[in-house]
């Protein structure tokens, strides 16, 4: 049985345990020696991270090979067109390659459930604010937040609400579940 972590990264925490500058790191949250991440969030980046005592299902959850699906929920500036939605469904062209197909769906509102984040967002009272899921399984450095520039839509907040079958659920930032699974 191998043991995985599923752990609420807040905003401004580095997907790390150390940190040469004593900037904030997932070693303030988890004492857990042995455990390993499967994927990272960036810094300004928020939600689910997982983390686990089994490096071969480190290994199937993070490499690109084994395409685990992600889910993020975006908040962006400006209202996408169909243009822009279909863009990014179709895969962008960026500096190292175009993505590959993403599933995009533009949400009504921000998520009931979802936590107002620590510092909030600066908003501008003449550009609105948009909500988008986007679903891929692909994980270049700083993707999403490039995809969503690439079509016009600058990313102000990124939320992983799952990787693969592992979801946020209501875990608050900051808070850790464990489980086990079998290999």
């Amino acid at each position: 049985m191998a043991e995985i972590l599923l752990f609420n990264k807040p905003y401004g925490v580095l997907s790390q345990f150390t940190d040469t500058e004593d900037r904030p790191t997932l070693a303030q949250w988890i004492d857990r020696p042995g455990f390993y991440l499967a994927g990272r969030l960036d810094r300004d980046s928020e939600g689910l991270v997982v983390l686990t005592n089994d490096g071969a299902l480190q290994q199937r959850i993070s490499h690109p090979r084994y395409k685990k699906e992600k889910t993020y929920l975006l908040q962006v500036e400006g209202v996408p067109t169909a243009r822009a939605l279909q863009q990014l469904a179709d895969g962008v062209h960026l500096k190292d390659g175009r993505t590959g197909r993403a599933g995009v769906r533009l949400l009504a509102r921000k998520p009931a459930w979802l936590w107002p984040r620590q510092p909030p967002i600066r908003q501008r009272r003449k550009i609105p604010v948009s909500w988008i899921e986007l679903v891929i399984s692909e994980g270049k450095n700083r993707q999403v937040r490039r995809m969503t520039a690439a079509v016009g839509l600058p990313t102000l907040r990124l939320i992983r609400a799952s990787i693969g079958d592992w979801q946020l659920n209501k875990l608050q930032p900051g808070e850790l579940q464990s489980l086990e699974i079998k290999t």
